[in-house]
């Protein structure tokens, strides 16, 4: 009967190393989900960038454009100024 012990041991180390696959296979799984996540994840992230620099260039094109207009209002005023000047300077002399 000395065999029964060694089956029996046998028995154990093969229930033991059916655990320990189904631990890997267990924490494969849960990697494999995780590294899904992160994917759905990093296309949310890369749409949410493209929606950013798509803003930022908007933002940037009407601050181009504000700038314009400022110097061309300020033109314009320079021109009123020196305009009413030489209507003062003509009314006063």
């Amino acid at each position: 009967m000395a065999e029964r012990p060694a089956v029996d041991e046998a028995f154990d180390r093969l229930l033991t190393a059916l655990d320990r696959l189904e631990a890997a296979v267990n924490r494969r799984v849960d990697a494999d989900r995780d590294l899904g996540t992160l994917e759905d994840e990093v296309q949310r992230l890369t749409e949410d960038r493209s929606d950013l620099a798509g803003s930022l260039d908007r933002a940037e094109a009407r601050a181009t454009r504000l700038e314009d207009t400022n110097r061309e209002v300020s033109r314009r005023l320079v021109t009123v100024m020196e305009t009413v000047r030489t209507v003062l300077d003509k009314h006063d002399g």
